[in-house]
Formats: structure tokens, C-alpha cells, sequence
């Protein structure tokens, strides 16, 4: 595998392969040596050309900060600015060797270096790998290309230090195998199932963000297998853990049980899914451990709203925002409604159909059909079809009547789930016409939940 110089005429055909040339052509006119790093050199290996480009660099953040005004140099003690050139955001980052102290977490300091050193630091060889656009010379000390033709993930030094110095190279090495639908070095596989425990040391904000990565990657489903053979999901997700091993009527889901139910939804993302309709499908089935019973058949009653409970743990624990984990854990606890809509009267469907998280749940039902053998979609259709005549017949409101600020002022309430449900009432009561002013809806407010 070599570079494809058409690849890289395309790249520098787009803005942004553009913009960054211009960057490194910047830096290197000023006597600084640049290159372009990681997952955009990769890329074009491939022959895919890159959507972010990376550019290391021996230039200090104050010498960035110079050349580029537009910059943020809010991880300059990192070394890393980003740059804003032509309409294109980039992070330049200044060639580093990490202090090998460290508590598995973070590095304790950042010792500035030259290209030698800051590939060794890099964690995979696929990962260190620098062109230079100008010149167009590869850079590939650990063979970076050899293995990327191979599609062997493999660490730079010894794999179990490597991941000892950052807990988050375990979920990286994961991701990318699955990214490049890959298969791993034995000595790096070794080190990754020996240091599952090591995973603890992590805040639950760097574990979100590399999970939540996987399920916007290609084969999440082959990210969550790893995780669980390698025992390392048991210590951050053990929700997902326990759905392994949880049969499923025979007769609705011969894909298997909740876990191999639930591979197969994820394997079925598309584009048009954002991330929390991901999440939401990755834990939409945790329920059902704690639910399943034997009577005529197997059994999970009420497991959409015990998943939701166990989802907004997990959620909380990985530190989610609280907006987004209550929209996931919403999404959770309604996924079972799709018997309900088509018989509801006008007034309950406007509430359901013009909740701004409607669409959100259509994907999930979606999804939840798609990862069910047999899986029919004519009740989802027949739901389209509903939602559609609906919203032709009874066309939403343009604009609310109350912003929360206004509801908070009237009731005295803080910002909250209630300020939330309130809104909702009042959409559901413009949308029946029982209020059509703001006068009317001050009143309803004022009315109804003064005091709360």
C-alpha cells in the first residue's frame, strides 16, 4: 500500500485539504517543520480523502498563536492550538514527548520534542504516520503502513505500559480495530484483556466520549463484542454486561438473546441516526435482565421503564449532560408505544406528534425492527403514514406562546424536569386551541402551577 498521488490531488482539491496545505506551507516558510499526522494520513492510505486534518508541528503554541490570530490557545499548555484558517478549523499541535509519570488518566507534564520522539509517544502504529504535503514524503518510523495493509492494530513499545500510562488506550486500540474492521497484534490483545480492571481509573467523561465515538465508527457492534470478551465492558457498563446470556421468546427473536439482539440494532445504524438515538439503542433492552420471567412465554413486562431507570445510572455515571440523558432514558421508556399511536384520539396524538422528540423515537422503533429476525416493518409504516396525515391535517404551531425564563418567572420554579412538562402542557393546549394568547397561556400557567 503507497499513497495514491490522485488521492492527494483530491484532498488538496477540497477547502479543506486547501486550507491545511496553506497551514503547513505557513509554518514551513517561517523554518518550522510540519506535517500532517494520524487519522488524516491514514485515511489517505486508503484512498479516502480525510474530513479532519491534524498538523504537528516544531513550532511552539506562542509561534502558532503568531502566525494564526485566529487561533484558540486555550490547550496551549498541552502544546495544541486550533487554528482557524479559511473557514476550516484545525489543531496544530506542537511535537511532544509525554513525562512517563502518570496515574493512567493523564500525563502529569508535556515535554516539547521534535517529529522522532512525538511518533514514539503515539499510541498505535497506524496513528504515526506524518506526510508532507510540499515535499510529499512519508514518515512511518513503526511501520504504520504495513500494518494498516494488514489491518493489524498494534501498539507502539510495550502494549501493557502503554495502556498503563493511559487507561484510554484500552477503548482506543477497541475502536479502531473496529474501526478498520481489523484484527489485533497478539501481544497488544494479551495486554488489553490482563489490564481490564486498569479501565477503573478513568472518569466517566473520557469513557462516554470514546463509546460514544465507537457508535458513530463503522462496526459498533464489533467495538461492544471486544469490550465484553475482554471484560473490560462488566467494569463500565455493567448494565450491558447482564444482557448477555438473557434468552428471548424463540417465536418473536430468532437473532438470539437481548445481547446478540442488541448487536444486531447497532449493526444497524445509518447516517441519518444521531448520537443520542445511538445511545439510546445501545441501552434500550438493559431492562430486561431484571424483568425476564417464564409464563406462557418469556417475558419482560414493564422493562422499557426499569431500562430507563438502569440507563440514567449509567448515564450519570459517564457523566452526561442531564439534558441529553434525559431525552436518552425518554427515548428508553417510550420505545414500546408503537401498538398505541395509530389508536389515539387527535388530541393525544397532537401531543406525541409535535414532541420535539417524536423523530427520535420513529428511529428508534426503527431500529429496534431492524435488529429483530423476523422484523416487519408494517406497523412502523402504518405509523409514518399516521404521523404524516396528521401533520398535514393540524399544522404545528410556529411558536410557543411561554419560554421557560417566562414559566420560571411566573411559578417561581428553577430550571428542571418540571419547567419542561409544563412547556409540553402548554404546547398540547395551543395545539387543541384551549389557549391561543400569551395572555391565555400566563393565565394557564399562573392558574395551574403558581406556587410549585
Amino acid at each position: 500500500m503507497s499513497l495514491d498521488p490522485s488521492i492527494l490531488d483530491r484532498t488538496l482539491a477540497s477547502s479543506h485539504g486547501e486550507a491545511a496545505y496553506h497551514i503547513v506551507e505557513k509554518l514551513t516558510d517561517k523554518g518550522f517543520d510540519a506535517w500532517w499526522v494520524g487519522g488524516a494520513v491514514r485515511d489517505m492510505l486508503q484512498n479516502k480523502i480525510p474530513d479532519d486534518i491534524d498538523i504537528a508541528t516544531d513550532a511552539r503554541p506562542e509561534d502558532i498563536v503568531k502566525l494564526f490570530p485566529k487561533s484558540d490557545d486555550a490547550s496551549k499548555q498541552f502544546g495544541s492550538i486550533l487554528v482557524s484558517y479559511k473557514g476550516h478549523v484545525f489543531e496544530v499541535t506542537t511535537f511532544r514527548e509525554d513525562d512517563e509519570a502518570s496515574d493512567g488518566r493523564h500525563p502529569e507534564s508535556v515535554v516539547f520534542g521534535d517529529r522522532t520522539h512525538d511518533a514514539k509517544r503515539r499510541d498505535l502504529t497506524i496513528n504515526a504516520m506524518y506526510f508532507q504535503p510540499i515535499s510529499r514524503e512519508l514518515f512511518d518510523p513503526y511501520e504504520g503502513e504495513k500494518d494498516l495493509k494488514e489491518r493489524l492494530i498494534r501498539f507502539i513499545g510495550d502494549p501493557a505500559l502503554r495502556m498503563k500510562h493511559d487507561a484510554l488506550r484500552m477503548l482506543r486500540v477497541i475502536r479502531f480495530r473496529a474501526l478498520l474492521n481489523g484484527q489485533y497484534d497478539p501481544v497488544t490483545y494479551k495486554a488489553l484483556t490482563e489490564l481490564a480492571g486498569h479501565i477503573e481509573v478513568l472518569s466517566g467523561g473520557r469513557v462516554l466520549e470514546e463509546i460514544e465515538k465507537m457508535l458513530l465508527g463503522s462496526h459498533p457492534d464489533r467495538a461492544f463484542e471486544d469490550l465484553w470478551e475482554t471484560h473490560i465492558l462488566e467494569r463500565i457498563l455493567p448494565e450491558l454486561h447482564a444482557c448477555k446470556g438473557i434468552a428471548q421468546p424463540a417465536q418473536y427473536h430468532h437473532e438470539g438473546d437481548v445481547w446478540d439482539h442488541t448487536m444486531k440494532v447497532i449493526a444497524s445504524f445509518t447516517e441519518e441516526q444521531g448520537i443520542d438515538v445511538r445511545l439510546a439503542a445501545l441501552f434500550h433492552d438493559c431492562g430486561k435482565p431484571e424483568t425476564f420471567q417464564r409464563k406462557e412465554r418469556i417475558r419482560f413486562d414493564h422493562h422499557a421503564e426499569v431500562g430507563a431507570k438502569k440507563t440514567k445510572i449509567a448515564l450519570d455515571r459517564l457523566q452526561c449532560p442531564a439534558r441529553r440523558r434525559d431525552k436518552i432514558c425518554w427515548l428508553i421508556e417510550h420505545h414500546m408505544m408503537m401498538n398505541v399511536f395509530t389508536e389515539l384520539s387527535v388530541e393525544r396524538k397532537a401531543h406525541w406528534y409535535f414532541h420535539p422528540w417524536f423523530i427520535e423515537l420513529l428511529q428508534l422503533f426503527w431500529l429496534d425492527i431492524a435488529g429483530t429476525d423476523p422484523g416487519s416493518f408494517e406497523l412502523y409504516n402504518k405509523i409514518i403514514q399516521d404521523y404524516n396525515i396528521f401533520l398535514n391535517e393540524n399544522p404545528q404551531p410556529k411558536k410557543q406562546l411561554l419560554s421557560g425564563e417566562e414559566v420560571m418567572e411566573i411559578t417561581g420554579l428553577k430550571p428542571g424536569e418540571k419547567v419542561g412538562e409544563i412547556l409540553q402542557m402548554l404546547r398540547d393546549a395551543q395545539v387543541q386551541k384551549k389557549i391561543t394568547t400569551k395572555k391565555e397561556a400566563t393565565k394557564f400557567v399562573y392558574d395551574h402551577f403558581k406556587g410549585e
